[in-house]
């Protein structure tokens, strides 16, 4: 890829159902950059909000993508950060859904940072993330010197992951489902730890009364939708688990694993 500037500023959306959770925050970029690292100990060396967001922007910039909206929340006071940057290429054409970044980060030794592709539906804002690359695997005395050659690696690899979602997302669109069928995933989707039983009834209903009429057709992709607008309500970090298995599903639903 060429390496394109951003061709204006890009937009602080409001935040994706997924980053409305209980006990999550939305924050403006200020306010995210804002948030204090903690001291670091003999054995622990945490990397700030701030570096993290930055060294990807710089990255992903470098790499030819361009980022059009940014959606940042954190939970925990403050200790942990789950971020979301829309992102495109110069050459990308129209589409009904679109590319998105996540990023993640801990000051309380829950996870490391780390980066995932994932896609963004427009027309209800569906987030689902497949294959998460971390940055750093510890907070360790070498993360800052190491950050910017492993978070260019990170990056390095999101264009075939995105080309890989593209590739799986028209599959989806192009696989009709029957009810039954539909009904037989849902329990599949348990039985890989895609979603709790109790949601069962939430995405049952979705998919039999789609909540967007994008959705109407009796498609894998709808489905796959009707799994999605039910993490709407779920942790992000969980979700984030939860949809690479669903993509995992589905990609066997479809014949592509």
């Amino acid at each position: 890829m060429n390496i394109i500037e951003d061709p204006q500023p890009r937009v602080q959306r409001p935040a994706p159902g997924l980053l409305l959770h209980c006990g999550a925050q939305l924050v403006t970029r200020k306010k995210l950059l804002a948030i204090p690292t903690p001291e670091e100990t003999d054995t622990w060396f945490p990397l700030s909000h701030k570096t993290i967001l930055t060294e990807v922007e710089d990255q992903l910039r470098a790499t030819g993508f361009l980022i059009q909206q940014e959606t940042h929340a954190l939970s925990h006071g403050g200790a942990r950060y789950f971020g979301v940057l829309s992102v495109t290429t110069k050459d990308r054409g129209k589409s009904d859904f679109g590319w998105v970044v996540g990023l993640r980060n801990s000051h309380d030794k829950t996870f490391p940072a780390g980066l995932v592709a994932g896609s963004r539906v427009f027309c209800c804002d569906n987030l689902a993330f497949s294959g998460e690359v971390k940055i750093s695997r510890k907070h360790t005395r070498y993360a800052y010197r190491d950050l910017r050659h492993l978070t260019a690696r990170a990056v390095g690899q999101l264009g075939e992951k995105f080309l890989g979602l593209d590739r799986r997302i028209a599959a989806y669109k192009a696989e009709s489902v029957a009810d039954w069928l539909a009904h037989d995933v849902t329990i599949r989707a348990v039985d890989c730890a895609a979603i709790t039983p109790a949601q069962i009834p939430s995405v049952l209903k979705e998919w039999r009364e789609p909540s967007h009429e994008d959705f109407a057709p009796r498609s894998a992709w709808s489905l796959f939708n009707a799994f999605t607008e039910v993490y709407k309500t779920t942790n992000p970090h969980t979700a984030l688990r939860r949809s690479e298995a669903l993509y995992g599903l589905f990609d066997g639903l479809v014949g592509l694993n």
